[in-house]
């Protein structure tokens, strides 16, 4: 089998029996391939039935760290699994006051924790959101203006980046795109 022929971890596949799947390891004379529904499988490198959607190039070294990274990725952008995200530690065991400009009111009191989970949950399901509607029998120019209301969405939310301990898992908006 030549090196062409062979795919590197984070190719995205569609098997006729299992559906889709990541490679997420290349052994000597077969994948590792974790599949949505099914889990991992072994499938042989000389295996032909199935879909290549994103072929990745093969790389001689690379960390187990990345591989997960990449399958996380993938995982998200294919289905509703959702990953773990955690609160800023400034803001763990925190609470949320909201204070009525009318005195006679009393205050509503919220722990920030609760807050941040429905805040992930808005997020996780709009990226699933734009997921069926980029997978959707729409037409491109009905998907490009609601990508663009999900988009304005998500800018609305930047506010809320202050509770994520990671930056990489901000909500990003335009930034000023025309």
């Amino acid at each position: 089998m030549s090196n062409q022929n062979i795919l590197g971890v984070g190719s995205r596949v569609k098997h006729p029996a299992f559906g889709d799947g990541v490679v997420i390891v290349v052994d000597l004379v077969a994948y590792q391939v974790c599949f949505i529904q099914f889990g991992i499988k072994l499938v042989g490198k000389d295996y032909t039935n199935w879909e290549i959607i994103d072929r990745i190039e093969p790389t001689e070294a690379l960390s187990f760290t990345e591989a997960e990274k990449s399958l996380a990725k993938i995982l998200r952008a294919w289905s509703d699994v959702t990953e773990v995200v955690h609160l800023g530690d400034k803001w763990k065991d925190g609470l949320m006051i909201l204070r009525s400009a009318d005195t006679s009111l009393k205050d509503k009191e919220i722990p920030i924790d609760t807050f941040f989970h429905k805040i992930v949950m808005v997020r996780d399901r709009l990226r699933v959101m734009e997921q069926r509607i980029n997978s959707s029998k729409l037409d491109d120019e009905e998907k490009i203006n609601l990508q663009q209301y999900i988009t304005r969405i998500y800018g609305s939310l930047t506010t809320f980046n202050v509770l994520f301990r990671h930056k990489e898992q901000h909500f990003v908006g335009d930034k000023g795109e025309a």
